[in-house]
Order: C-alpha cells, then sequence, then structure tokens
C-alpha cells in the first residue's frame, strides 16, 4: 500500500466504510494484495480509486461486443422516446466468491494506532479488465425480456445507456414493467436521469424533436500536460458515433496517457 497522507487517509477511511455498508466489499484475510488511494473531484467530493494493474495483468481480455456506439440518427422520425440510465452498473454484478480474494486491498490504521484492514470487492470495482463487457453482458440479458414484449419497439443500449423508440406514446405500466424487468437482474433505473421529453442527451448526442446534432463538436489539440490528453479522449469519445470511431482505434490513443 502507497503511503497516505493524513487528509486522504481519512477520506479513505469514510469511503471505504461507505462501500463496507453497501454490501461491496467485505472483511479478508486474502493474500492478495493491490494499493487504493482517493482523489478529490471538482465538487469537493473524494472518490476510492483501487490500483488493480496487477490483477489486470493475469486476466485474459474478453474483447469489445460493440465495435462503437449506436448512432440515434438512425431512430424513425416522430416516435417517441424513453431514455435511462442505470444506476451503479458495475456494483451490480457480483464477483464469484473464489475470486474475491483476488480483489483485496489494505486500509492502513490512523497514525498506525491499530493493524491494517483488510477488504475484498464483492462486486465489479472501478478499474478492473473486461467490467466494460460484462456490464454489456449483464445489461443486454436484463433486456431480454423487454424486447420479446415490445417486439415493434426500437431498443439501443450501449453500457448503461438505455433508449428505447416507439410509435405511441409511453405509459407509466410501460415504465414500470421495463423498471421490473431490470431489478429483477439486480438493475436500478437512476430516476433523475429519465428523459421522458426533448431535449434529451443520448451518448454525446442532443436530440430535440425536430433534429439529432452532436453535444460538442471541437477538439482541442494542444495537448501539453495529462489534463490535456484527458479532456482530449473525453471529446473524442463524445465524437466517436459521429465520425465512426471503433473501440480498437480508440485504443490506439491510449498511450497518451502514460506520458
Amino acid at each position: 500500500q502507497w503511503p497516505l497522507k493524513r487528509e486522504s487517509l481519512i477520506q479513505a477511511h469514510t469511503l471505504v466504510q461507505e462501500q463496507l455498508e453497501q454490501g461491496h466489499i467485505q472483511p479478508s484475510t486474502s493474500p492478495w494484495n493491490t494499493p487504493i488511494f482517493v482523489i478529490e473531484k471538482k465538487s469537493g467530493k473524494y472518490r476510492l480509486l483501487h490500483d488493480l494493474r496487477a490483477v489486470n495483468s493475469q486476466m485474459e481480455a474478453m474483447g469489445a461486443l460493440q465495435p462503437s456506439m449506436p448512432n440515434p440518427a438512425m431512430l424513425p422520425d416522430h416516435w417517441h422516446l424513453l431514455i435511462v440510465d442505470l444506476k451503479d452498473c458495475f456494483f451490480t454484478i457480483r464477483i464469484h466468491p473464489q475470486d474475491t480474494k483476488r480483489f483485496a486491498f489494505m486500509l492502513p490504521a490512523l497514525n498506525r494506532e491499530a493493524p491494517a484492514l483488510r477488504f475484498e470487492w464483492v462486486v465489479l470495482p472501478q478499474g478492473i479488465k473486461n467490467s466494460p463487457t460484462l456490464c454489456q453482458l449483464f445489461v443486454d440479458a436484463a433486456l431480454l425480456p423487454v424486447r420479446k414484449a415490445w417486439p415493434d419497439a426500437l431498443i439501443y443500449h450501449y453500457m448503461d445507456d438505455i433508449l428505447i423508440a416507439q410509435q405511441d406514446p409511453f405509459t407509466e405500466q410501460q415504465e414500470y414493467f421495463l423498471a421490473q424487468q431490470l431489478s429483477q437482474q439486480g438493475f436500478r433505473m437512476a430516476p433523475e436521469k429519465i428523459q421522458r421529453t426533448a431535449p434529451r442527451k443520448y451518448l454525446g448526442w442532443h436530440i430535440t424533436e425536430s433534429q439529432i446534432r452532436p453535444q460538442k463538436a471541437a477538439l482541442h489539440l494542444t495537448l501539453k500536460t495529462l489534463h490535456d490528453v484527458q479532456r482530449f479522449l473525453g471529446d473524442v469519445q463524445w465524437l466517436r458515433p459521429v465520425v465512426g470511431i471503433t473501440n480498437d482505434q480508440l485504443e490506439l490513443l491510449r498511450p497518451l496517457l502514460k506520458g
């Protein structure tokens, strides 16, 4: 475990306790151990990160299931749309009990006043290899009954973002059915991110009643710092569906993050 400054260690204790209360981690006696650290977000809140590079190096890549994101420009004109975002998609998918020991970490005590605590993830942590692919598989399985029940609807799904289009307005019964089918697989729709009326946003697109256009249409090409690179890759993500950048092509840009 890397040394953490006192403020970071205090925040780490708070964040680990939150994950423990939510059932995302459990106490561990695993011999595995990879470091954790915390970062402060722009909002002033802190985020717990687990460096899983050593664990990921032992995993075989599953590959991408979707070469790129779906394009909502293909939606029929004047159809009704419902866009939902799943809450904590990765934390919904549980790790097999035989493998949780591999995702262990140590939490040092403040001022070394007691032995360090050990925990292990029981759900997919952020940064784990193949987590996007697994998320796509699980969400697709949860949507299968919905596709069968609504054969005339168009259902676009990419990671935890779902867009449904149909000729008739959506009813409360339909929204309830969708939420019920997703909840049976452990997924929850984020209420604050359900988009029923225009304008809507979906995978980098701005969708109104009469047009669909990209949310961003410019790239900042002056790359001098890591922050510049992160911003550039974020903008590329928004423009991917517009210019047709595939996952394989995007991977060619990843080395920029290493400096």
